[in-house]
């Protein structure tokens, strides 16, 4: 007679979705291109600056990068102000697409990790069956909502019916139920934290940066005004325009790595709040029903 086989437990559902991009820089080589794009194609087009043909006949010569760049930006012409910031510009405005990238990129990937459903219901239904020691429907609860919160929890509640067959001391049941919501979490963290050290250092290089320009541009200005004859107001104006346009610039991105920052990081700690809350619900479940 052949034997019956045993059909394997499924495993719990994981969290499908986006779960963030893995190279941070290629994020940040690709936003080079488009800073670098964005600075010649559109602030360096002819159409800013004074003295210069603006008629356009889709070729290179269309763009000032490609002429000698001497023109003066037109007057109130922020664009060509711009443009006037020097080689500094592009260098700040891929830190700040960078910024704007991953904080999109993490938007995604943190909604992946927080569920389908709304995380402090999830987390109050799932308290309220492990309440009544139902394990089966907090399995329920877990398969529909996903995310990284509900792997925890689903990991937490295989090692909990593991344990209730087990013939050890209590004690260390307790402490293998413990043991297993840290591993897991320490496996859904790096997932949730991924790339938000790159904004948090564009936090300070983006300032850094925009000073740096500065500091070029004043050089400038003050070079101008040391050259013999008087200054000249030429150089005297590229110099102020670099030094004002990359302030700006530097201050921008700071401010924006800082709120995406926070505001991730914010999200974060909202999500492993809840992992710490049902891991603890789950741990005092076993003890009493142990009891």
């Amino acid at each position: 007679m052949a034997n019956t086989a045993t059909a394997p437990k499924s495993a719990p559902k994981k969290s499908k979705g986006f779960t963030g991009i893995k190279s941070g820089f290629l994020v940040i080589i690709f936003c080079w291109v488009l800073a670098e794009c964005v600075y010649v194609f559109v602030f360096g087009h002819k159409s800013h600056f004074a003295d210069a043909d603006t008629g356009f006949s889709g070729g290179l010569q269309d763009f000032s990068f490609f002429t000698d760049g001497d023109h003066e930006p037109l007057t109130g012409d922020l664009i060509g102000t711009v443009y006037k910031g020097g080689f500094i510009v592009p260098i700040i405005w891929t830190l700040f697409f960078t910024v704007i990238a991953l904080a999109i990129e993490r938007y995604f990937a943190i909604r992946t990790a927080n569920g389908k459903g709304n995380l402090a219901k999830f987390a109050a239904e799932v308290k309220s069956a492990l309440k009544v020691q139902d394990v089966a429907k907090a399995r329920q609860l877990c398969d529909k909502q996903q995310g990284s919160v509900a792997n925890v929890v689903l990991a937490a509640l295989d090692e909990y019916e593991k344990q209730l067959k087990e013939d050890v001391e209590l004690e260390k049941k307790v402490l293998s139920i413990q043991k297993t919501v840290e591993e897991a979490t320490a496996l859904e963290m790096p997932m949730m934290q991924e790339n938000l050290p790159i904004i948090g250092t564009i936090v300070t290089l983006g300032t850094l940066t925009g000073l740096l320009g500065t500091v070029l541009g004043m050089i400038k200005s003050f070079s101008a005004m040391g050259g013999e004859g008087g200054a000249d107001s030429s150089a005297l104006s590229v110099g102020i325009s670099e030094a004002l346009v990359n302030t700006a610039s530097g201050i921008a991105t700071g401010a924006s790595a800082v709120i995406a920052y926070n505001f991730y990081t914010n999200k974060i700690d909202k999500l492993t709040f809840a992992i710490d809350e049902l891991g603890f619900t789950i741990v005092e479940t076993f003890k009493t029903s142990q009891k």
